[in-house]
């Protein structure tokens, strides 16, 4: 894996699926002079695995039904990027 010249990385599916890492959730970088983690953010309100999918889905769905999605976008849900 490779960090691009913006410093961005493409975290695995698996690994995304695994921390419960959905579109458009807010993390935060971690280093300990050694180790860099990356976590979920801390939020003031904490959310649980249902209430992020569900927020996702209906964010996906209002998409959808107005038209904001672009092609590429439609694509990779259907493939499952």
């Amino acid at each position: 894996m490779r960090i691009t010249t913006k410093g961005q990385v493409t975290i695995p599916a698996e690994i995304r699926a695994a921390a419960g890492l959905l579109p458009n959730t807010e993390v935060a970088f971690f280093y300990d002079g050694e180790v860099v983690q990356l976590r979920p953010a801390e939020s003031g309100k904490k959310h649980d695995r249902g209430e992020q999918v569900v927020a996702h889905l209906r964010d996906v769905g209002r998409r959808l039904g107005t038209g904001t999605m672009t092609t590429d976008e439609i694509m990779a849900l259907t493939r499952g990027d």
